[in-house]
């Protein structure tokens, strides 16, 4: 059973479990896990085929991902990239090539100042990662995490964005911070890069006011499991900023950043035979164990 707190959870259009089976196969210690389908138990709510994945749960290194086949409607940007520390050369070229082809490079895989050997790119379905050679000790032995670039309005934002995330979740604070010296175009004393920790689990930020075409979306959010509904209601009055994107136990909070606050249960709730359970779901913001456990049984 999954214990941790937070899960990066991707978007995609069809491609799902093809993403999951390629990123599992490039990280020592993962695998693909549970895979639920449309068209069974209620569950053909995008107008996708029977028998189509719907989510894919997989992890990367012992780190946990999920995965949903959306449709179209969202697309993933380099705003949210999944940063992969490898300790092997050999290990971090063949995750380079595999994750190249067909998609765009945003840095070329070289040596950097902060990395003896390190490349950013987009993979074919727009999902962004950053690799480096490097001991994942530095990332408390976390092989793949989380990384938040605050750009366009949100640009200077990163450093209010920890402070609120930080005093959010338990087990939480910033581990290290290097800033911008106001020498390019971010203002001094932004941040360059900051690595933190959200419920014992590290996350990395930083600032880009540079010109880019892309800010947060939905295809890239983050699930926060919850034990109970004053969890659930803790969270979810803590992070919703925007009324008009709450559905489904998704919000969006004032960053832009989007979120998924559901019960650990939630998939056994909506497993029922009785369609009303999921009829019920659709018509939620917050999520309601208590109406969701009625329509269930």
């Amino acid at each position: 059973m999954n214990t941790k707190k937070i899960i990066p959870h991707l978007w995609f259009d069809n491609a799902a479990e093809d993403a999951a089976r390629l990123y599992t196969s490039l990280v020592p210690e993962s695998g693909v896990g549970a895979v639920s389908r449309y068209g069974k138990a209620g569950f053909d709510v995008h107008g996708q085929r029977a028998g189509t994945a719907m989510n894919v749960q997989m992890h990367l290194g012992g780190q946990p991902m999920m995965a949903l086949n959306g449709g179209p409607r969202f697309h993933p940007t380099p705003a949210v990239s999944y940063f992969l520390n490898i300790n092997d050369r050999a290990a971090l070229d063949r995750a380079w090539k595999e994750l190249g082809a067909g998609g765009q490079i945003h840095m070329p895989l070289d040596a950097y100042p902060w990395a003896p050997r390190y490349g950013w790119l987009d993979d074919r379905w727009g999902v962004s990662w950053q690799l480096a050679l490097g001991d994942p000790a530095q990332t408390r032995g976390q092989v793949m995490t989380p990384m938040l670039l605050f750009t366009g309005t949100q640009a200077g934002q990163a450093e209010a964005a920890l402070a609120h995330y930080t005093g959010i979740f338990p087990e939480s604070g910033l581990e290290g911070i290097l800033r911008h010296d106001g020498s390019g175009a971010d203002a001094a004393g932004s941040v360059m890069h900051a690595q933190f920790q959200l419920a014992g689990q590290t996350f990395m930020a930083g600032d880009s006011a540079l010109e880019h075409a892309y800010t947060f979306t939905e295809a890239n959010s983050f699930v926060v499991f919850c034990d109970d509904q004053a969890e659930i209601d803790h969270y979810w009055h803590a992070l919703s900023a925007v009324p008009e994107a709450e559905r489904c136990g998704w919000l969006k909070d004032r960053f832009g950043l989007s979120w998924q606050i559901i019960p650990r249960n939630l998939p056994q709730l909506l497993s029922s035979p009785d369609p009303k359970a999921m009829e019920t779901f659709l018509g939620m913001g917050r999520i309601d164990i208590a109406a969701l456990e009625r329509a269930a049984t």
